[in-house]
């Protein structure tokens, strides 16, 4: 698998060191100290497959993060990329997992994020788009 990153020097300001905090929290699975680097009030929206839902709290997003893409039999990261939009953060990542909970095989799944940060560089505000997760074929 490669895995590109597209960050620009992200990490020289405070928002880019907390994206890339939690790009490596997420890609590690490590979801207790992913709430790290998000506010303790922080609210996330998110598109889902099933609709629009809503979040607040960094402990639980965090667990929230964990319900998607924890309990896995394999995960692997496919790609990150850290960059901004008009004074917002902007956070994209794709993985490959295997998880018992949905079926046999591999799935891709692929979120961008928006987000609002404090000065600190802390996240306050994600706003999420998810592919769901998608079945790769037997070719993949």
């Amino acid at each position: 698998m490669t895995t590109t990153a597209d960050h620009h020097g992200s990490a020289a300001t405070p928002q880019g060191a907390q994206a890339d905090s939690f790009l490596q929290c997420l890609a590690a699975q490590d979801f207790a100290h992913l709430s790290g680097a998000l506010t303790s009030d922080a609210q996330l929206r998110a598109l889902l497959p099933r609709g629009p839902m809503e979040w607040t709290g960094a402990e639980v997003i965090a667990c929230q993060f964990a319900r998607w893409f924890g309990g896995t039999e394999n995960f692997e990261l496919v790609e990150t990329s850290v960059g901004e939009v008009g004074g917002r953060l902007h956070l994209r990542w794709r993985f490959r997992l295997r998880a018992e909970r949905l079926g046999t095989g591999w799935f891709t799944v692929e979120q961008q994020a928006y987000a609002n940060t404090t000065d600190g560089g802390r996240i306050a505000q994600l706003d999420l788009l998810c592919t769901g997760y998608r079945r790769e074929s037997d070719n993949d």
